[in-house]
């Protein structure tokens, strides 16, 4: 049994040289690994790139090709083992996808293809805006900040200081939307410097934003409502008052000055107003040239209306007496 098993042993042995070497001796090629010499499958556009195709064992030389999307891109001679290396220029997306290299060599005409690669296209990221919905703020207060880079490969992770002490976890944003963070205002400390950062997996990327600072707000003052009512009040009464000087003021005036009027001047009626419908004060004029006449107030009436009427007296040469009746409003004139 042990004979058996050794017996075994050595001819899987003997197969697997024989899968590597031909009938001259020569070895096989092994499957080769395609690689990126950047170290990262991230680029940018019109970024020069290059790929490392190897063959680890085999006999030299080899023949490299380069693949894209399974179209032929370079092919390279190797003389011995090294790795061939293919430069690339990323000019538009379509340069971005699947590649793979092959390795041949003249032994029995095989060839051997490696791991596929693929490159992800990303944009640097801009400079993050930092802001607030409101800039002033008061103790006890929550409030927000909002960090959002407008450029740049998804996703975006942004990190908010205060000062330069880090006040929030990394938050991962995979939509072209704003980072939010909540913040209580709870002392004169909390108004400080603010920041944020952001980065994506463009490498040796990372941008800070603009500093914010809040302000503290005043207290409104609960006297202010007060003075508010107190002077919309004062403008009311003094509007009224303005509007009650044409309509009240100024004809009570002229009604008393009138009455002084009468007084010093002696046109007063000895009979009482409210016992007789009218009077009539008469007078004596110095006569005048024919076809003329002189008008001068003698009577004066007031009615149950409160409206003052006068009557003027004309006597002409021939001794005819005309007189007209008018009040504030209205004229008449007729002869008697």
């Amino acid at each position: 049994m042990f004979f058996l098993t050794i017996l075994l042993f050595s001819y899987l042995q003997m197969s697997h040289q024989i899968q590597k070497t031909t009938a001259n001796g020569k070895e096989m090629l092994s499957n080769p690994r395609l690689m990126s010499v950047q170290r990262t499958l991230n680029v940018v556009m019109n970024e020069n790139v290059s790929l490392s195709c190897h063959a680890d064992s085999g006999s030299p030389p080899v023949t490299y090709t380069l693949f894209k999307h399974n179209q032929k891109v370079s092919t390279l001679n190797r003389p011995d083992l090294t790795p061939a290396l293919f430069n690339l220029t990323i000019n538009s997306a379509s340069d971005v996808g699947e590649y793979k290299c092959k390795a041949e060599n003249k032994v029995s005409g095989g060839w051997k293809y490696s791991n596929s690669l693929n490159f992800t296209l990303v944009e640097p990221i801009s400079k993050p805006v930092l802001s607030s919905p409101t800039s002033q703020a008061k103790k006890g207060q929550n409030v927000t900040l909002s960090c959002l880079s407008e450029n740049g490969s998804l996703p975006i992770t942004y990190i908010f200081f205060k000062g330069k002490q880090n006040i929030s976890p990394p938050v991962k944003m995979h939509k072209r939307e704003a980072a939010v963070i909540f913040l209580y205002i709870s002392s004169s400390s909390d108004f400080g410097t603010y920041k944020c950062r952001a980065e994506n997996s463009f490498r040796n990327n990372t941008k800070y934003s603009n500093s914010f600072n809040f302000t503290l707000a005043e207290e409104k003052s609960h006297s202010q409502p007060l003075i508010i009512s107190l002077g919309l009040i004062l403008l009311l009464f003094i509007i009224g008052f303005a509007l009650a000087i044409p309509f009240f003021i100024i004809p009570s005036y002229k009604a008393k000055k009138f009455k002084s009027t009468r007084s010093s001047t002696g046109l007063t009626s000895p009979v009482n107003a409210e016992d007789a419908e009218s009077y009539v004060i008469y007078t004596e004029i110095e006569p005048v040239k024919s076809e003329e006449y002189v008008n001068f107030p003698v009577i004066r009436r007031e009615d149950e209306k409160g409206i003052m009427n006068y009557v003027i007296l004309a006597f002409s040469r021939e001794g005819g007496m005309r007189y007209s009746l008018f009040d504030s409003l209205h004229w008449r004139l007729s002869t008697r």
